[in-house]
């Protein structure tokens, strides 16, 4: 039977940089299916392949071996165009230092990241901003908001860009509790809005992974066990 449409599929991927005495695997042999709707913890020590399976999932590297589907799509096998406008329309990133455009203000980054998308007629960045409780921050550059507040723009570009996958690699690593806590509050109700949008968690922290449905373990770049959330 054929995965459902909006599916995100890795493929026996193997990921390696470097030759030689260098050579490092990153991944060797990761199959995973997520289905829409999923919600899924990826929990492992730092070097243990996290990262770097969120990279292959997201179209930011090209597996060494093995392939991702997205949609019935090979993202390997997409020219880099194609693949960029993929992840602008189809993957938002949620990264650990919130990652937000230097030199946009809050309300611009949520623009661009609409724009980029195809939908900078349809978002009010103002409107996402307040449903962000940023309401104040929209002329804000990143580096005069908290990091907190850094981590709520970047979804609200996720919002902006009506983002079908979520990757989220440790979102609430430099956090405060009460900070991260909110965090993940907002994931939660991004995932309520969305019931079929895929959302694929890095951390180490078992209190955070346990928000999931599914807590997967990665360690030496494999998957090593699965249990419910």
């Amino acid at each position: 039977m054929f995965p459902p449409k909006g599916s995100l599929i890795a493929d026996n991927v193997t990921l390696t940089y470097g030759a030689g005495d260098a050579r490092v695997e990153a991944l060797r042999g990761v199959s995973l299916e997520l289905r829409p709707g999923a919600f899924i913890a990826l929990r492992g020590p730092s070097g243990s392949g996290k990262t770097s399976l969120l990279h292959c999932l997201g179209g930011l590297r090209v597996p060494t071996a093995g392939e991702v589907r997205w949609d019935g799509r090979r993202l390997g096998r997409l020219e880099l165009d194609a693949r960029i406008g993929a992840r602008g329309s189809a993957f938002a990133y949620l990264f650990q230092g919130g990652n937000l455009l230097p030199t946009f203000t809050a309300g611009e980054n949520i623009a661009f990241a609409a724009y980029i998308a195809g939908r900078g007629a349809q978002v009010d960045p103002a409107l996402t901003l307040e449903r962000l409780g940023l309401m104040a921050k929209g002329p804000a550059l990143p580096d005069e908001l908290s990091g907190g507040e850094q981590q709520r723009v970047a979804l609200g570009r996720a919002l902006a860009q009506g983002a079908r996958v979520l990757l989220a690699d440790e979102p609430t690593g430099q956090l405060d509790r009460a900070t991260a806590a909110r965090i993940l509050e907002l994931i939660d109700e991004v995932r309520r809005d969305d019931p079929e949008m895929i959302v694929v968690l890095a951390t180490h922290d078992s209190s955070v992974a346990e928000r999931a449905t599914h807590v997967i373990e990665i360690l030496d770049g494999r998957l090593v066990g699965e249990e419910r959330g």
